[in-house]
């Protein structure tokens, strides 16, 4: 199920790309400063070249530095009105800009990690599809002229496996799928689960020792779907290749979404029935949301104090040197020890050294362990980190 080192990594990943999206907003900015000084080449009246190019210049100048100041006091006026109106539509575009990514990319996570689930109901779907491909290859034979020279082994058993027929039953899984479109109908869909068919599961002996035995044995029911899963769904070349094309951060979600379909078919037992109920996403998605939502949040809205306090301890190097993703990965540290006082500080480093050594350079982990462990330590000392809770006495 859904961890909370998922959340963070998606966190960092919306909180990576609102920043790639706010520096093109910074260069647009930039480039309508240079088109309000742009020579109107239908005026009778001549224009000053150089003039404009100055006060294009002037304008640049004050909306760098006004954004170097961290964006919050007005800029200072100039004795050019040009130049002023030309900075002001700069930062009311820029902060309108930077509105709309915050909103975007924050509903972008959210969406992202939801659709998580979306992926465990449309993989339940899969059996079904299957059963639809073994169908159309009988048929298939059915219609040659000359027999096949390669004996098909005979799959009734596998399309009635009643395990299977109890996922497709599920009275869940029939209102999500038809509510979310998440049943196996596209034709890359359907060609990606008949090559697989084709030329990974034929033949392998697993799945034919299954069919030649007879049939009984419920246990051995459940134990071929899961063999399939893992083998061909979450392994093999077809579906994973459909997947990852499908999903961009399949290769992430993959881990979650295993979990939750082996779950449920060792939940499937003989007895159930179709009003089973699938699992959740996480236990309790409501509080992992908000935690999500405010760490991101919290996370831009402190950007310049943490900003602050990573230049205060990056000794002999300068802070914009420092690689993005590293920021990042420090500032949602150092606001997850401020804001979430049940955590303790020494599970924030450990998660966000981890994180780094997934996401970031060969030399980040070093990095990271080193300024969250100094930091914290000065923070703490100071009171600004203030942890509570049961087992929270030592966070030193």
């Amino acid at each position: 199920m859904l961890n909370r080192r998922t959340l963070r990594i998606k966190v960092m990943q919306a909180l990576y790309a609102y920043d790639q999206a706010v520096s093109s907003d910074y260069l647009l900015a930039l480039d309508r400063i240079g088109e309000a000084f742009q020579p109107d080449l239908n005026s009778m009246v001549p224009q000053d070249r150089r003039l404009l190019q100055g006060q294009q210049k002037m304008a640049e100048v004050g909306f760098r530095e006004w954004h170097k100041a961290g964006g919050i006091e007005e800029p200072e006026q100039l004795d050019n009105k040009e130049v002023n109106d030309a900075v002001k539509d700069a930062i009311g575009y820029y902060r309108k800009q930077v509105q709309k990514e915050t909103t975007f990319y924050l509903g972008q996570m959210l969406q992202a990690t939801e659709s998580i689930h979306d992926q465990y109901l449309h993989l339940l779907n899969l059996p079904a599809a299957l059963r639809q491909v073994l169908e159309e290859e009988r048929q298939r034979e059915a219609r040659r002229f000359t027999p096949n020279k390669e004996q098909l082994a005979d799959t009734t058993k596998l399309e009635q496996n009643p395990v299977a027929l109890k996922i497709e039953a599920n009275k869940q899984l029939q209102e999500q799928t038809i509510r979310r479109t998440l049943q196996w109908a596209g034709e890359d869909e359907m060609e990606a689960l008949r090559s697989a068919w084709r030329n990974e599961m034929r033949n392998d002996p697993e799945l034919l020792s299954y069919l030649a035995a007879p049939a009984g044995d419920y246990a051995a029911e459940q134990e071929i779907l899961k063999h399939i899963y893992k083998t061909y769904v979450f392994k093999g070349e077809a579906i994973p290749a459909l997947l990852e094309a499908q999903d961009l951060n399949w290769e992430e979600n993959r881990s979650i979404v295993k979990n939750l379909v082996v779950k449920t078919l060792k939940m499937l037992e003989e007895g159930t029935d179709e009003t089973m109920e699938l699992l959740s996403l996480s236990a309790n998605w409501k509080e992992d949301k908000e935690f999500a939502e405010t760490l991101y949040k919290q996370t831009l809205a402190d950007d310049a104090r943490y900003e602050q306090l990573i230049s205060g301890a990056v000794q002999n190097w300068d802070v914009e040197r420092v690689a993005l993703l590293d920021k990042i990965i420090l500032k949602m540290a150092l606001c997850e020890m401020h804001l979430f006082r049940s955590i303790p500080v020494k599970v924030t480093i450990n998660e966000y050294i981890e994180i780094s050594k997934l996401y970031s350079t060969p030399k980040s982990k070093q990095f990271v362990n080193g300024i969250l462990d100094k930091l914290a330590q000065d923070l703490m000392a100071s009171g600004a980190i203030r942890k509570s809770g049961r087992g929270l006495l030592d966070n030193q």
